[in-house]
Protein backbone atom coordinates (compact mmCIF):
# COMPACT_ATOMS: atom_id res chain seq x y z
CA UNK A 1 0.00 0.00 0.00
CA UNK A 2 1.50 3.55 -1.29
CA UNK A 3 -0.92 5.96 1.23
CA UNK A 4 0.69 9.18 2.42
CA UNK A 5 -1.09 11.53 4.60
CA UNK A 6 0.59 15.01 5.10
CA UNK A 7 -0.95 18.48 7.57
CA UNK A 8 1.25 21.44 6.70
CA UNK A 9 0.80 24.87 4.92
CA UNK A 10 1.31 26.10 1.62
CA UNK A 11 4.07 27.93 1.11
CA UNK A 12 3.36 29.99 -2.26
CA UNK A 13 0.03 30.44 -3.92
CA UNK A 14 -0.92 27.36 -6.25
CA UNK A 15 0.21 26.65 -10.11
CA UNK A 16 -1.82 25.72 -12.44
CA UNK A 17 -1.03 24.64 -16.13
CA UNK A 18 -2.72 22.55 -18.39
CA UNK A 19 -1.12 18.63 -19.80
CA UNK A 20 -0.68 17.82 -23.32
CA UNK A 21 -4.05 15.92 -23.34
CA UNK A 22 -5.69 19.26 -22.10
CA UNK A 23 -6.36 17.98 -18.04
CA UNK A 24 -5.38 20.36 -15.67
CA UNK A 25 -2.72 19.98 -13.69
CA UNK A 26 -1.77 21.99 -10.49
CA UNK A 27 1.22 21.60 -8.04
CA UNK A 28 1.45 23.07 -4.53
CA UNK A 29 4.45 23.21 -2.46
CA UNK A 30 3.40 22.03 1.43
CA UNK A 31 5.42 22.77 4.11
CA UNK A 32 5.47 19.87 7.45
CA UNK A 33 6.87 20.75 10.79
CA UNK A 34 8.67 17.77 12.93
CA UNK A 35 9.61 19.07 16.60
CA UNK A 36 11.36 17.69 19.42
CA UNK A 37 12.66 18.05 23.00
CA UNK A 38 16.56 18.00 22.55
CA UNK A 39 17.87 15.43 25.00
CA UNK A 40 21.15 17.31 25.82
CA UNK A 41 19.88 21.50 26.00
CA UNK A 42 16.48 20.09 26.99
CA UNK A 43 15.42 22.67 24.04
CA UNK A 44 12.55 22.53 21.52
CA UNK A 45 14.16 21.42 17.95
CA UNK A 46 12.10 21.75 14.64
CA UNK A 47 12.92 20.93 11.05
CA UNK A 48 10.61 21.76 8.47
CA UNK A 49 10.04 19.54 5.10
CA UNK A 50 9.02 20.71 1.75
CA UNK A 51 6.84 18.49 -0.18
CA UNK A 52 6.18 19.16 -3.94
CA UNK A 53 2.70 18.01 -4.29
CA UNK A 54 0.49 17.15 -7.61
CA UNK A 55 -2.99 17.76 -8.30
CA UNK A 56 -4.88 16.74 -11.51
CA UNK A 57 -8.29 16.66 -13.10
CA UNK A 58 -11.79 18.14 -11.32
CA UNK A 59 -9.82 18.27 -7.74
CA UNK A 60 -6.80 20.21 -9.66
CA UNK A 61 -9.58 23.00 -10.35
CA UNK A 62 -10.40 23.09 -6.62
CA UNK A 63 -6.47 22.97 -5.99
CA UNK A 64 -6.20 25.96 -8.07
CA UNK A 65 -7.53 28.24 -5.57
CA UNK A 66 -5.70 27.42 -3.00
CA UNK A 67 -3.44 30.25 -1.39
CA UNK A 68 -0.01 30.73 0.27
CA UNK A 69 -0.47 30.25 4.02
CA UNK A 70 -3.68 27.76 3.68
CA UNK A 71 -3.83 25.02 6.14
CA UNK A 72 -4.24 21.86 4.58
CA UNK A 73 -4.52 17.86 5.02
CA UNK A 74 -3.64 16.10 2.03
CA UNK A 75 -4.07 12.12 1.41
CA UNK A 76 -2.04 11.13 -1.85
CA UNK A 77 0.54 8.31 -2.70
CA UNK A 78 4.26 8.58 -3.27
CA UNK A 79 5.73 8.95 -6.52
CA UNK A 80 9.17 9.24 -7.58
CA UNK A 81 10.23 9.86 -11.30
CA UNK A 82 12.91 10.94 -13.26
CA UNK A 83 13.58 13.89 -15.88
CA UNK A 84 16.00 14.95 -18.25
CA UNK A 85 17.48 18.46 -17.17
CA UNK A 86 17.87 20.92 -20.09
CA UNK A 87 21.55 20.77 -19.44
CA UNK A 88 21.23 16.71 -20.30
CA UNK A 89 21.53 15.23 -16.86
CA UNK A 90 19.02 13.09 -15.36
CA UNK A 91 17.39 14.15 -12.18
CA UNK A 92 15.16 12.68 -9.72
CA UNK A 93 12.56 13.80 -8.07
CA UNK A 94 9.80 12.85 -5.49
CA UNK A 95 6.57 13.97 -5.39
CA UNK A 96 3.06 13.41 -3.61
CA UNK A 97 -0.28 12.55 -6.03
CA UNK A 98 -2.63 13.99 -4.44
CA UNK A 99 -6.31 11.83 -4.14
CA UNK A 100 -8.04 14.39 -1.41
CA UNK A 101 -7.21 17.71 -0.11
CA UNK A 102 -8.73 18.88 3.29
CA UNK A 103 -8.61 22.44 4.65
CA UNK A 104 -7.72 22.76 8.32
CA UNK A 105 -8.14 26.63 8.37
CA UNK A 106 -10.05 28.05 10.75
CA UNK A 107 -12.89 30.69 9.67
CA UNK A 108 -13.04 34.22 11.13
CA UNK A 109 -16.02 33.37 13.07
CA UNK A 110 -13.98 30.52 14.87
CA UNK A 111 -10.46 32.93 14.98
CA UNK A 112 -12.92 35.31 17.77
CA UNK A 113 -14.46 32.56 19.53
CA UNK A 114 -10.47 31.07 20.42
Amino acid sequence: MNNVILIGYLGSDAETRTTRNDSTLTTLSLATQRTWKDRESGERQSQTTWHRLVVFGRLAEYAATLTKGAHLQVTGELNTRQYTAKDGSTKSITEIRVQRINRLDRSAKQEVAA
